[in-house]
Formats: C-alpha cells, sequence, structure tokens
C-alpha cells in the first residue's frame, strides 16, 4: 500500500476527526501538522493544501494518486479503502441516519460554535446568546437520540465522531453541556474512552496548555492521567 498523508491543523476540529478515523481503522498513516499560530492563523499555507484544496484548508489527504479534501469525503474513501472496522453502519435505515448525523454535525450544529469564534469578547450579546441557545437546543437534540442506545445512530461511527470533535470546540467556546442531557454526557465519556479518541486529545491538551488557551473540565482527567 502506498504510505497515505494526513496534513491537518493542531487546532482543526475537522483534521482531528480524520486523525480519529484512520486510528480506528488501524491505517498506517504520516500526520503533517500545518504551521499555525494565534497572530498569523494557518501561515505560510503548506503548498500541498493550497495545490489541492481550493479554499487552502486542512484536512487534505494523499494516497498515491489520490489527493482530497473535506472530512466527510475523506471517511467516504477510508471507508472504502478499510472496510473494516465499519465505521458506517451495516443496514440502510441506520447508515442513512448516521451520514445525515455526520452531516448535521458539521453544517447545522458547527455554524453556531464558528459564530461564536468572533463572539468571544461578547458572550452575552443577542447573536452569542441565539448561538449558544441553538447549540444547545441541538444538545437536547442528540441526548434524545442516546435514550436507548450507547451511539448516535446505534453502532458506533462516523457520527460519533464528528460530533465529539463539534462539542469539543463548542465546550471551549462558550457552550458547555449541563444536567439537563444527561444521556449525551454518558456517551461524551463512553467516546473519551476510547484509545483513538484519547490519542487525538493527548496532543491538543498539550497544545492548549502550551498556549495557555482554556482545556474542558471534561478533559482534565486525561490531562493528569
Amino acid at each position: 500500500m502506498n504510505p497515505i498523508q494526513l496534513l491537518s491543523g493542531p487546532l482543526s476540529m475537522f483534521g482531528m476527526k480524520v486523525h480519529i478515523a484512520m486510528l480506528e481503522k488501524a491505517l498506517p498513516f504520516e500526520l503533517t501538522l500545518v504551521p499555525y499560530t494565534a497572530e498569523r492563523g494557518y501561515h505560510p499555507k503548506h503548498p500541498d493544501v493550497l495545490r489541492i484544496n481550493p479554499k487552502g484548508q486542512v484536512p487534505v489527504l494523499i494516497h498515491g494518486d489520490v489527493e482530497i479534501f473535506d472530512s466527510t469525503q475523506i471517511f467516504e474513501y477510508l471507508e472504502t479503502l478499510a472496510p473494516t472496522p465499519a465505521l458506517w453502519p451495516s443496514d440502510i435505515q441506520s447508515r442513512a441516519t448516521a451520514r445525515l448525523l455526520e452531516h448535521k454535525s458539521d453544517e447545522v450544529f458547527f455554524p453556531h460554535i464558528i459564530r461564536l469564534m468572533q463572539l468571544q469578547a461578547e458572550l452575552e450579546g443577542s447573536v452569542a446568546l441565539a448561538a449558544r441557545g441553538a447549540a444547545a437546543a441541538y444538545y437536547r437534540e442528540m441526548d434524545a437520540l442516546l435514550q436507548n442506545r450507547e451511539f448516535l445512530a446505534g453502532p458506533y461511527s462516523y457520527a460519533d465522531i464528528a460530533f465529539f470533535m463539534a462539542q469539543l470546540f463548542a465546550e471551549r467556546l462558550g457552550v458547555p453541556m449541563t444536567g439537563a442531557t444527561p444521556q449525551l454526557a454518558t456517551w461524551r465519556a463512553r467516546m473519551t474512552a476510547r484509545p483513538a479518541v484519547r490519542r487525538v486529545l493527548h496532543p491538543l491538551i498539550a497544545y492548549l496548555a502550551a498556549n495557555n488557551r482554556p482545556i474542558p473540565t471534561f478533559l482534565q482527567s486525561i490531562r493528569d492521567g
């Protein structure tokens, strides 16, 4: 097999999604973290990122002649490349649900968090409060899904990986979980215990600590362990 290269960033939520999935599938790969600073962002842009992704964003995956971007498209490629262990459910209805939830995590939930990135100095303003309220409502929606199952679409899937990373960034940016979603909190603890997830979280926690950025409370056990 040709070597797989994953280009990501130290604070790339989408890149960390792919990193977890590749570890879950035990795929050998080379991880390259592109340059990033709080002052300059992703600068200078990595030449392969600029060449492959018209948006100039990570993640980017290179595998021989295959050069793709967008975490969801990379998920689809990984599932064909390494079908076992499966990260899409096998039955058609659960698989459709998982795909929908993975998409909603990125395109329905996470835009509220992106909005909060620009509003950290005014989290009590009307725009920030609306974003926080919408994100909290989504938490309740996911909590309801988990009443009679361990994972969002039934079996563990890309949907869980996607929302775990999205809610982590939400927690960092002003939308913590509360006692209103106990099933979701249990799911998060289950996710945090997975070895692949912990391997990706360790360097993230180290980066946050080194740059004096707050570390979500639920990650303290990993930091201290």
